[in-house]
């Protein structure tokens, strides 16, 4: 995925400034786009949460309904220093990378590619593909790890189980006694709740880690606030659980992680620890050098960076 949403004439740094204690906070999502003209609708990073442990960007897209032909479509472009993380709910996509993987996510997988010190990839919607509903995310590399040989994988097989009345899937980390086969960097949490029926349960928490929920689908409540599709419910840290109650029809995902520790930098389809790490890789993307390779089978031409926001960096 590309980040064609600039973060301001000076990127914000990410991590250190929301370690805390538990509170309840509402954070809603304004709308973006990725390519194709799917609208996605985007809760991290924003001014008041940078990012839940190691996640430092979330976006939901769709549920998009559209004509044949249409749909995703975007073009190659770099990262670095960060996975993408892809939950799939609707629809199929085709990712094809530099690294020469072609690979179709379908509903119930996730796709995760690691850029380390530099990837490019594309995503398109199948052809005759008419909807898309997906949970597109990044998770930052912590600095020991972000120039580490980039890699794809492919997740069609996750921890799936029924409680309480709702289906669980466990995308990213350990839960319950369970364990997500997906390659992390960093102390995380990722789980999918679907509820048929109208349910309310207890869901038991990492004390250490940060948390939040997200509808996608119907409605939470959370102590007594009822939060809708593209309402974000941060948790922040210190809690052992928590209670929701679930509309009947509604899927949310529960995220968290180990507080990042360190600030990193976000421009672009970058994260970096500083300003040079990320405007070193912006040149090596405008020079179409050997550190992010080419993507076969793409017919259109790369995606163009913004400016850099600095000035002699």
């Amino acid at each position: 995925m590309s980040n064609r949403d600039s973060l301001g004439a000076s990127p914000p740094p990410t991590g250190l400034p929301d370690a805390g204690a538990p509170r309840l906070q509402r954070i809603v999502a304004h709308t973006a786009e990725i390519g194709g003209g799917v609208p996605v609708s985007r809760l991290v990073p924003t001014r008041q949460r940078r990012m839940v442990g190691a996640w430092c960007f979330l976006d939901h897209a769709g549920p998009a309904r559209f004509e044949p032909g249409a749909g995703m479509r975007v073009g190659p472009h770099p990262h670095i220093g960060l996975q993408t993380f892809t939950w799939m709910i609707e629809g199929e996509i085709l990712h094809r990378d530099s690294l020469g993987h072609v690979q179709v996510i379908r509903p119930g997988q996730v796709n995760l590619m690691t850029a380390g010190r530099g990837i490019s990839h594309t995503e398109e919607s199948l052809p005759g593909e008419r909807r898309l509903h997906a949970a597109q995310l990044w998770i930052a590399l912590p600095a020991d790890d972000r120039d580490c040989a980039p890699a794809f994988d492919h997740y069609p097989d996750l921890p799936l189980w029924d409680e309480h009345g709702c289906r669980f899937t466990l995308l990213a980390g350990r839960w319950g006694g369970r364990e997500s086969p997906a390659r992390l960097y960093s102390p995380l949490v990722g789980l999918d709740v679907h509820a048929p029926a109208e349910t309310r349960l207890r869901l038991p928490l990492e004390p250490g880690f940060e948390h939040c929920v997200l509808p996608l689908e119907g409605a939470v409540t959370v102590e007594g606030e009822q939060f809708g599709v593209n309402e974000l419910a941060d948790l922040g840290s210190g809690r052992d659980g928590i209670d929701v109650g679930f509309a009947a029809g509604t899927r949310a995902l529960l995220l968290g992680g180990a507080p990042f520790g360190t600030e990193v930098l976000m421009w672009w389809n970058f994260v970096g620890h500083d300003k040079a790490d990320i405007a070193r890789a912006q040149r090596d993307w405008e020079a179409g050098g050997e550190r992010f390779g080419r993507i076969e089978g793409w017919d259109g031409p790369p995606l163009v960076a913004p400016p850099l926001p600095w000035i002699g960096v």
